[in-house]
């Protein structure tokens, strides 16, 4: 993997009910939960790096360190800007910033590795049949 760094990927998501949470009862509109959040700047960041890979690769999350800033209702447009700012061996290393037309509703840090499909498949189908997983 090569690459221009920063790189920017953005992505646009609209908040629907399967990604609020309800939490404060009926007097308070469902907003966008964190770990939707936290989902979308993980997919702009899985985007952001994949022209980068080879055929046979992708990435999957090691960490991330995130701060929902701001509530976001149902209905809204979130726009999502992944960065790669760093590339080390097969780690990548993102600023995402996350904003709903009116705030800036999250920013995290937030590192992928860069795996071999077919090996990384091997080793999830390994571990099931070691915990007696059908299927």
């Amino acid at each position: 993997m090569s690459a221009a760094i920063p790189k920017l990927h953005e992505m646009e998501y609209t908040v629907t009910d399967h990604e609020a949470i309800h939490f404060m009862g009926p007097d308070v509109p469902p907003v966008l939960s964190t770990p939707s959040l936290v989902n979308w700047m993980e997919l702009a960041s899985r985007k952001n790096v994949s022209s980068l890979l080879q055929p046979g690769e992708d990435t999957v999350g090691v960490s991330v360190h995130v701060k929902h800033l701001a509530a976001t209702p149902v209905g809204m447009k979130v726009r999502v800007v992944s960065r790669l700012v760093k590339m080390e061996g097969r780690n990548c290393t993102f600023e995402i910033e996350a904003f709903d037309g009116l705030d800036r509703i999250g920013e995290a840090t937030h590192e992928r590795a860069c795996v071999l499909v077919a090996k990384f498949a091997s080793r999830v189908a390994a571990k099931k049949e070691k915990a007696g997983l059908a299927g």
